[in-house]
């Protein structure tokens, strides 16, 4: 028998706590630290951004050299970090004028910045004579890695090396113009097809065709990419015999009622209700919310079509006309400018009722899942999801749509083992008949005590995905 992988580099834009704008941060934060643990040598490798974490901690320069992007010569610079505060070894990209900013992304040349840093990720690679066994990419940002490493002459060296692309959400695929390929690595120009979907260059789609296998992040979500999407489905099925769906964990460390630092109050399965009634008077208090005897509702995320935060007005409005007095709501995000001013509208018509805070806060959303009662997840779309794993590690009942992988995480109360809420209607009144059902629930206090330690005694933790992604790199190596 074989032995497993020693030596695998995971390339993303985020990874918590360095940089994250949503859950591809977390998962890089944390799969390959679970991955150390179980005897992979792990690396992230990821851009340099202005944050910090950076001043925070200590760098070291371990490689410099420049390559031209067209006809631009950049010089780049690589860093690690010493102290190993991560659990794995963590690697940065500095590119003056493009990978050096304060923001994950919005910038209007984020097609130059990304193909400029995995150009510079290969070339450093090549240059230092860096050969992992295999390479695992994260979502668009890196679709053209695998292409390059197995169609451009300069990185023929990694040409053996097979790779892993993970997709977190093919929602955004990294379009740009085929005037854009003059910036890219001299390249055999016959597999320009690899490039093209849709008459562009679509790194994403790049990514599925050139990978050797790849991963969603549920096997709900693998499902869906078949048949949704955005645009990019006879290209799945076409791949189809390369994918694989692996749920995503959550890191038990930072995520346990019992030791986070960031609440009022900790408790532990013994003592959740006591735990929880103390962190929800303190939210209450903090943000003039009146009742804490009322149910808590929390919403966290961004205000986002696939999230399904449009909705949020109409279900809040609905809750405060219909269930003024059985329910309390706060929402913590930002995005689209309509939902936040109609929720900061909303907040200021119901006061006592509910609280916004527009912006994403990590201290604040920890303290929301212990406080709250109930979760609202309207998402139309979700490739994995997070927040219900959140939830349920600090004994919160998720109220979810019925898709991605909420639907392979949360089972309703209305099935056997249940310890959820599941709604197929998205709209605001599908949500509403969920709502309700929290309501009548949770007047069922002794019912609901059983239902919280229940909760958090399920396993989310990585273990069992991280080890799953091993075995899934073992064979890829093996059948190289």
């Amino acid at each position: 028998m074989s032995k497993q992988p020693s030596f695998v580099i995971h390339v993303s834009a985020e990874c918590y706590p360095v940089a994250k704008v949503g859950g591809l941060g977390d998962v890089i934060g944390s799969l390959p630290k679970y991955q150390h643990q179980m005897g992979v040598k792990t690396w992230v490798v990821m851009p340099w951004y202005e944050k910090p974490f950076m001043k925070k901690h200590r760098f070291e320069l371990v490689f410099e050299g420049s390559f031209f992007q067209g006809s631009q010569p950049l010089q780049m610079q690589v860093f690690k970090e010493v102290e190993g505060v991560l659990g794995f070894d963590l690697y940065v990209l500095k590119i003056p004028g493009l990978l050096d900013r304060p923001e994950v992304y919005g910038y209007q040349d984020e097609s130059e910045q990304f193909m400029a840093f995995q150009h510079g990720f290969l070339h450093w690679l090549t240059e230092a004579g860096i050969v992992p066994e295999l390479v695992h990419c994260h979502d668009h940002h890196m679709g053209l890695i695998p292409f390059l490493m197995y169609h451009a002459p300069k990185f023929f060296k990694l040409k053996k090396t097979p790779t892993l692309a993970t997709v977190h959400n093919a929602q955004y695929q990294g379009w740009m113009d085929w005037n854009r390929a003059i910036l890219l690595p001299p390249f055999d120009t016959w597999k320009w097809g690899l490039l093209d979907w849709g008459r562009c260059i679509n790194p994403l789609a790049t990514l599925i065709k050139c990978c050797t296998a790849f991963t969603a992040v549920s096997k709900g979500y693998l499902q869906e990419l078949f048949v949704q999407s955005n645009g990019l489905e006879a290209l799945f099925n076409m791949e189809r015999a390369k994918g694989h769906g692996i749920v995503n964990g959550i890191d038990s460390a930072v995520w346990d009622s019992a030791t986070d630092p960031m609440l009022t109050s900790n408790y532990s399965i013994t003592s959740v209700q006591r735990g929880k009634k103390e962190n929800k008077e303190n939210i209450f208090n903090e943000f003039g919310l009146i009742d804490p005897k009322q149910p808590l509702l929390v919403f966290i995320g961004r205000f986002v079509h696939e999230k399904g935060a449009d909705l949020l007005p109409d279900i809040i409005l609905r809750i405060c006309t219909e269930l003024p007095d059985k329910l309390s709501i706060f929402v913590l995000g930002s995005g689209d400018t309509e939902v936040q001013q109609a929720i900061t509208s909303l907040a200021s018509r119901f006061p006592g009722q509910v609280a916004a805070s527009i912006g994403y806060h990590e201290g604040l959303a920890h303290r929301l899942y212990a406080a709250a009662d109930f979760l609202i997840m309207p998402s139309r779309v979700e490739p994995c999801g997070l927040n219900q794993l959140y939830a349920l590690r600090y004994g919160t009942l998720p109220i979810v749509h019925k898709v991605g992988g909420l639907k392979d995480t949360v089972i309703d109360l209305a099935e056997n083992d249940g310890y959820g809420i599941t709604f197929d209607r998205n709209d605001a009144a599908g949500v509403m008949e969920a709502l309700n059902r929290g309501v009548a629930m949770f007047k069922t206090r002794g019912k609901l005590g059983q239902l919280r330690k229940k909760m958090m005694q399920l396993d989310f933790s990585w273990d069992k995905s991280a080890a799953e992604y091993i075995a899934l790199y073992k064979r890829l190596i093996e059948d190289k």
